[in-house]
């Protein structure tokens, strides 16, 4: 019997419990979703922030080409201070002329390549991997008087830039662009460095897994041009890099390819991060130009107009000079990196050049 008041006393506390659960509960969703909390139809919440209403959505890009063609507008003229200050900077913290290349001095054998893309997945240096390397630094103890950095924007075509380009004593061009097919007179043929993204090689190409020469071929244009490929930036990108290397040696093509230094594209990420940039990653374009203002005294910058309206008279352009394919994967940050050398070129460091050309780099 004396069992039996313990058990009530139990239910009833169980029960209390309870209670006071369910009542905490309506208390806080009382004290969320009502009084001041404003209510979703009279103030609806946008859980989507990019889709605004596409007035909206072009008044904002007009307002930042007009902001940017104002820039623009101003006389140009180079301010020898400012290149010095800027290109010093740039030096001290990435050191392109040394470590934007991978060779045998500055990546030896049995050292680890840590991926800047993966970074838990060191590739360890083998005496095979080794002997793909350079012997020595293709850039050390040069310095280019006059370089042209040339994008693949859709503001190149009808621009008559073509000899103005080739005028250059370096020209670096950016993930195998055409150079021939009646596009010379305005993008010009003069290379000196063309880069390679494994995804062209993987599409175009096939990954070279299948019929090679295609590949070979596609590359006469550039007669002995360097072939720039970021082959440790991810995993995956090592293989195929590897094979478009074997293959050029195979097919004794004058094209000399090389490897870009993850270690140098994390030092240029820092750096541009410190410059105020926000991106996932620095695109292609960025990270020759930012070599080139390193190794040359005056650099020029065409075909990096990240908008799809013309600055001048806002006719539409198409992605590329060459065709209008879009990007898969938004991981750069066009306009923002275009701001960054805009802003070199209103300090005068190196020069932008949008719509005709007249004349040679200077």
């Amino acid at each position: 019997m004396r069992g039996l008041p313990l058990k009530l006393l139990f239910s009833l506390m169980l029960c209390l419990f309870i209670l006071g659960t369910v009542l905490i509960a309506f208390i806080w969703y009382i004290f969320n979703y009502s009084g001041d909390r404003p209510r979703s139809s009279s103030h609806p919440i946008r859980k989507n922030p990019e889709a605004e209403p596409s007035w909206v959505c072009k008044e904002c890009r007009e307002n930042t080409i007009d902001k940017m063609v104002e820039l623009y507008s101003h006389t140009w003229k180079k301010q020898e201070a400012n290149f010095k200050k800027f290109r010093s900077q740039l030096t001290n913290r990435c050191h392109g002329a040394t470590k934007a290349i991978v060779t045998q001095v500055n990546t030896p054998l049995e050292s680890k390549i840590v991926y800047d893309g993966e970074k838990r997945k060191p590739l360890v240096v083998t005496p095979k991997l080794f002997n793909t390397f350079l012997k020595e630094q293709p850039f050390k103890n040069i310095t280019r008087k006059t370089c042209a950095v040339v994008g693949n924007g859709g503001i190149l075509l009808n621009s008559s830039c073509g000899a103005e380009i080739d005028s250059a004593h370096f020209v670096f061009r950016c993930n195998l662009p055409p150079v021939d097919k009646g596009y010379e007179n305005d993008v010009g043929h003069h290379t000196d460095l063309v880069t390679a993204n494994p995804s062209i090689l993987l599409e175009k190409f096939d990954g070279l897994m299948e019929h090679r020469r295609p590949f070979v071929e596609s590359l006469s244009s550039y007669r002995d041009s360097m072939l720039l490929l970021p082959a440790f930036s991810y995993g995956h990108n090592t293989p195929v890099s590897l094979r478009a290397l074997y293959t050029l040696q195979d097919f004794n093509s004058s094209v000399q390819p090389m490897f870009l230094n993850p270690e140098y594209l994390q030092s240029l990420a820092r750096f541009w991060k410190a410059q105020g940039l926000r991106a996932i990653r620095l695109s292609t374009g960025l990270i020759v130009a930012s070599l080139a203002l390193e190794l040359c005294t005056n650099v020029h910058i065409y075909g990096f107009w990240p908008f799809a309206q013309h600055p001048h008279d806002r006719h539409q352009l198409t992605n590329h000079y060459y065709d209008n394919q879009q990007s898969k994967k938004m991981v750069h940050a066009m306009p923002a990196e275009f701001a960054q050398l805009l802003h070199l070129h209103s300090q005068g460091v190196l020069r932008v050049h949008l719509g005709q050309c007249a004349s040679g780099p200077r």
